[in-house]
């Protein structure tokens, strides 16, 4: 698998983007789980005439998210930045790195996702949150493309939230996907597009540091022109208490996804089953509060 990673890396990324298409049609068609994931979490969210006006761009454009991953993971840095190639926002960035108290990225799971940390960290460091992949030859991947020079990575686990709050705490940035479905008992159950979805909290605690928040995606081009890079700042502050930040967040990524919704990944499974054990709290998220006491003193 890596060897073939390797090979698609080589290629140029409109023909990736192409041989994406055809993976994501492939994908649908011998899946019925996915074909069921990305049928029911576009009509939860969209409703009927929408999710069926983009449906056939979701699915190429999910197929070409696939594909585009060993280009940027296994080719040089510069190389991954220069293609970016539209920057709007940026002096967000500019006026949060004078506040000095560091910047949260929130990067929801739309367009490139994989591409804005890289490109951030050709400007300043940054620390991203992951959670290690079960597949061993997955992970060997993503630490070689992932951490680069400025790209510090941080497990999702106690160790992990540590590095974040330590990072912010110097001033500097960290990144993470605000609409990654937490584990059981790390979440909370909060609308998203008016359905209740289980959704992480670590974004809405590290506010609480200060931090500077900007909303930031990478449009897929097309064609294989690149990517526009987006940043955007909270289109209302996010305040309040711990379940009132998260639920904000939760609209902001809402507004992301309206601005270009066939590029969302409506494949991910948002929309989990309530289970018992869920609505309780855990030590996991408990060890977060402890984290991020033990960071600000």
């Amino acid at each position: 698998m890596i060897t073939l990673f390797r090979l698609f890396s080589r290629l140029p990324l409109a023909w990736l983007h192409a041989l994406g298409s055809v993976l994501g049609w492939l994908t649908w068609l011998l899946s019925p789980s996915y074909r069921r994931h990305l049928r029911e979490n576009m009509l939860l969210a969209l409703g009927d005439v929408e999710a069926r006006r983009i449906r056939s761009a979701a699915i190429a454009e999910a197929g070409k998210g696939m594909l585009e991953l060993p280009s940027i993971w296994l080719r040089p840095l510069a190389e991954t930045a220069s293609r970016v190639v539209e920057v709007s926002g940026w002096e967000l960035v500019e006026a949060a790195s004078r506040r000095g108290k560091g910047i949260l990225y929130l990067t929801p799971h739309l367009g490139c996702f994989e591409v804005t940390a890289q490109y951030l960290s050709t400007h300043a460091p940054i620390t991203v949150l992951y959670r290690p992949p079960k597949q061993p030859w997955l992970q060997t991947m993503i630490e070689a493309g992932r951490a680069r020079a400025q790209l510090h990575l941080a497990a999702a686990d106690l160790s992990g939230v540590r590095g974040l709050l330590k990072a912010l705490k110097r001033g500097e940035a960290v990144g993470m996907l605000p609409d990654q479905a937490p584990r059981a008992g790390e979440g909370r159950w909060l609308d998203f597009f008016g359905r209740p979805a289980y959704t992480m909290t670590l974004a809405a605690r590290l506010v609480e540091t200060g931090a500077s928040v900007i909303m930031v995606w990478a449009e897929r081009l097309p064609a294989g022109k690149g990517y526009h890079f987006h940043l955007q700042a909270p289109t209302e502050p996010i305040c309040g208490s711990l379940e009132e930040r998260a639920q904000k967040i939760n609209q902001q990524i809402e507004v992301l996804v309206r601005q270009c919704p066939q590029q969302y990944l409506w494949g991910y499974n948002r929309y989990k089953r309530r289970r018992s054990s869920e609505a309780l709290p855990t030590s996991a998220e408990a060890a977060q509060q402890g984290a991020q006491s033990e960071a600000q003193r």
